[in-house]
């Protein structure tokens, strides 16, 4: 099978796929119920069902030319559906027998799955040929350029990886699950995420890549979001302000476009420093004092970390930080590390992500992952996945720098737990990404000697602090930080118990 493409008619997305082995192009049944009858693919999945039901029962040749190929959905990730090809796609069109139908058949005719050409840059340096289709998703790519500038895991040794390189791109869109976005996305007749991505040329403020049209004079300088303003009508639309049905007039030019994370967020210039401000999730909100909490720690402890405030706008409370990435540096992700190495049978994920990362000359990467393991135990984040830790390197030079400061701690501290659920000495508290078990991943880390639990005194009050300013009021809310803090306290005294049983003795009371 040939690149995955999505297609527009009349405003709206078709999938399409070209199929090698029988040498056409395949379309999915449900997206071409879902333009024609112009309704939610829920309502079309349901629909082509009963089609499909009838037509077996009645014989129908049309089933003769229906198959099934994997294709992306919303999500990003690849599942089986229900194809035809052009003559297929056509008689189902007939059989719909909506308005559009004749339109679509013109459509259908003239399909050739060309998408748009763009060259991929690394600031001013390109890197290679890229094929967008209507859809943001890379269709093939061409001329590669400059090898050693490609992102760090997509290149085999010869060329592009290209199924990895296309992996890079979609996560650089807005994950699917971001709330609030399918109303952003509807608003705007778009699909996926991906599709966001070309409105901004896929500029970022977490590294330098961007692409750039075929046969246009756009320099970086000129367009890039560390040195230009950019809009903020994307990250405003997608925190609900002025509402979707607004979008007339809205500027998509905006690094809200390649935001990760599925809380709502945006990014605001403030007193010149690029700021990303990020919500809290129901039912508590309370992922922005996580995040100051865990600044407040990694500042006792000693650990780089990222300062994080707490920002309260229109009654509800954020948290900000600045942006730690500039115009000539970029972040490289914990997913982009693992994944430039094989992988080895017998090697834990731990062992396989330092086996990538020591190499590449940051002295003390070992030392820095395994203080972040130590802040997550202590707070019991659940969600340090692969994309919110990473290694920083010159966007210039390509020489490594250094090992990324604390970012991104928000899921943490029981955050969407009752009171009642928090069970901080329990041996089942989930973690990312080296271990399942927080109790499992801490024995991970070999060295302590730098470790003084003592400097932690008193961080419960500043939790408590800290939440009473960001929470309701009310005696609930306040049986449940009560019951946060303790659980902070328990969670340190249970790493003293740990490392009193091992062979290494750290700083502070033993």
């Amino acid at each position: 099978m040939g690149a995955a493409g999505r297609n527009l008619f009349n405003g709206k997305t078709i999938r399409a796929e070209f199929d090698t082995d029988r040498d056409e192009w395949m379309f999915s049944a449900v997206d071409i119920v879902s333009v024609l009858t112009e309704r939610p693919h829920g309502h079309a999945r349901k629909h082509w069902g009963t089609i499909k039901f009838r037509l077996k029962n009645e014989e129908n040749e049309l089933t003769t030319n229906c198959s099934q190929l994997k294709m992306p959905a919303a999500d990003g990730k690849l599942y089986k559906v229900d194809v035809l090809n052009k003559i297929g796609a056509a008689a189902l069109a007939d059989r719909l027998r909506f308005p559009r139908t004749e339109q679509f058949r013109e459509w259908l005719e003239s399909f050739t799955g060309g998408g748009r050409r763009y060259i991929l840059k690394h600031k001013e340096v390109p890197v290679i040929e890229v094929e967008l289709d209507t859809g943001g998703s890379i269709l093939k790519v061409g001329k590669l350029f400059n090898g050693k500038h490609l992102p760090v895991g997509t290149f085999n040794g010869k060329n592009a990886d290209l199924p990895v390189l296309r992996d890079w791109w979609n996560r650089r869109s807005i994950p699917a699950s971001r709330e609030g976005l399918r109303e952003f996305l509807d608003a705007f007749n778009m699909s996926v995420p991906q599709e966001l991505l070309d409105k901004s040329f896929g500029l970022s403020l977490s590294d330098q890549y961007w692409i750039c049209p075929e046969d246009t004079e756009l320099r970086w300088e000129g367009i890039n979001f560390f040195h230009n303003t950019f809009s903020e009508d994307v990250g405003n639309l997608l925190f609900g302000k002025n509402g979707v049905g607004n979008a007339g007039g809205v500027i998509l030019m905006s690094p809200d476009n390649t935001s990760d994370g599925i809380l709502r967020k945006k990014w605001k210039i403030i007193d010149g420093r690029r700021c990303l401000i990020k919500s809290g999730s129901k039912p508590f909100g309370q992922e922005p004092a996580n995040e100051v909490l865990a600044s407040r720690i990694c500042r006792r402890l000693g650990i780089p970390y990222i300062n994080y405030e707490i920002m309260r706008t229109d009654g509800e409370n954020y948290s900000v930080c600045d942006d730690f990435i500039t115009g000539d540096t970029e972040l490289v992700t914990g997913w982009q590390i693992r994944r430039s190495v094989r992988n080895e049978n017998n090697t834990s994920e731990y062992d396989r992500y330092l086996g990538a990362a020591e190499p590449l000359g940051i002295p003390d990467v070992r030392s820095r992952t395994d203080m972040m393991i130590v802040l997550d135990f202590i707070i019991a984040n659940t969600d340090r996945h692969y994309n919110n830790f990473g290694l920083i390197r010159n966007a210039d030079t390509l020489e490594w720098l250094s090992v990324a400061p604390i970012y991104d701690s928000g899921t943490s501290m029981w955050c969407k737990s009752l009171h009642e659920e928090i069970e901080p000495l329990s041996d089942k508290t989930e973690s990312k990404p080296f271990e399942n078990r927080q109790i499992k991943q801490i024995k991970l880390v070999k060295d302590l000697s730098w470790l003084d639990l003592d400097e932690l005194d008193g961080i419960e009050d500043e939790f408590a602090a800290i939440l009473k300013g960001t929470t309701a009021s009310s005696p609930s809310s306040e049986i449940r930080n009560m019951r946060l803090c303790s659980a902070l306290r328990e969670r340190i005294e249970l790493l003293r118990t740990i490392i009193k049983r091992t062979s290494i003795g750290p700083k502070g009371r033993r």
